[in-house]
């Protein structure tokens, strides 16, 4: 189906940080530090006002050293920084123990109608536990992950990505970014939308991170589920290829794609005009 690719979010002059969102980032654990840093960052590259990262200490000594615009929070700050904050971004790198399970948990227990990005460990996690979903949910699975959260073999999985991708949005009433090539992303009303842009230069650690943060930095400037999916994959793929003509295929790292975000941002606003 064709899908035209969404407008970015307007932005007014007459503006603060808060008119661009605040993003709760609960990523990281103690050996998975830059997950956590990778998507924060991209989200504030892509437009969002704020981002507060909410972790164990290791990995918000290593968000400071990484970059000083990320707010920082201990983990057990969770349950009053969301009531303020207007997207909840988790599972990069959280880890499945069972601590992590117990936070993941809870924290999606407190997040009533605000968008909800979940990613990684997030999806592992919930693939294995019974969890009440919020309302507004966005599930950024790669083929082995939504394996997982259908209970079926990767194989299927790679034979059927457009079915897949809708089973699991049926499952659990969510909107589905199922990364490959040619990421599709699919929505609760039978739309699915097939990305063009990418390419192996985004084949590395961490690449998904940055994803899931261009995505929550989309919905906190106010986009809607679908529109911001769509766009934050389109985005993605667009800040890789231009990281890759620069860098060659090989040499690209998730922190270079991050730092091409800009510049996808305005080619593409140089093509929508």
């Amino acid at each position: 189906m064709v899908y035209n690719i969404p407008k970015l979010p307007y932005r007014d002059e007459n503006s603060n940080k808060g008119t661009f969102g605040k993003i709760l980032n609960v990523s990281g654990s103690e050996h998975m530090t830059g997950a956590a840093c990778l998507s924060s960052i991209a989200a504030l590259r892509t437009g969002a006002g704020y981002v507060e990262l909410a972790s164990n200490k290791n990995v918000l000594m290593a968000a400071a050293s990484f970059a000083p615009e990320i707010v920082l929070a201990p983990i057990s700050k969770v349950s009053d920084i969301i009531k303020t904050s207007t997207v909840l971004l988790i599972g990069c790198g959280l880890s499945t123990t069972d601590e992590a399970k117990e936070i993941f948990k809870k924290t999606l227990s407190e997040a009533g109608k605000r968008p909800v990005v979940i990613d990684a460990d997030g999806l592992n996690i919930l693939s294995e536990l019974e969890i009440k979903m919020p309302e507004n949910i966005i599930l950024t699975p790669h083929p082995k992950e939504a394996s997982r959260l259908l209970h079926c073999t990767l194989d299927h999985i790679l034979m059927n990505m457009e079915e897949s991708a809708q089973k699991i949005t049926k499952k659990y009433n969510c909107v589905t970014v199922l990364k490959s090539h040619k990421t599709l992303v699919a929505s609760q009303y039978g739309t699915v939308y097939q990305n063009t842009t990418g390419s192996s230069a985004l084949a590395k650690a961490g690449s998904g991170d940055v994803l899931a943060g261009i995505i929550a930095g989309l919905l906190a400037q106010r986009m809607n589920l679908f529109d911001a999916a769509v766009l934050g994959v389109y985005l993605h793929g667009l800040a890789g290829d231009l990281a890759k003509n620069d860098l060659t295929e090989y040499g690209v790292l998730a922190s270079d794609t991050i730092r091409y975000i800009p510049y996808a941002i305005k080619q593409y606003l140089m093509q929508d005009n």
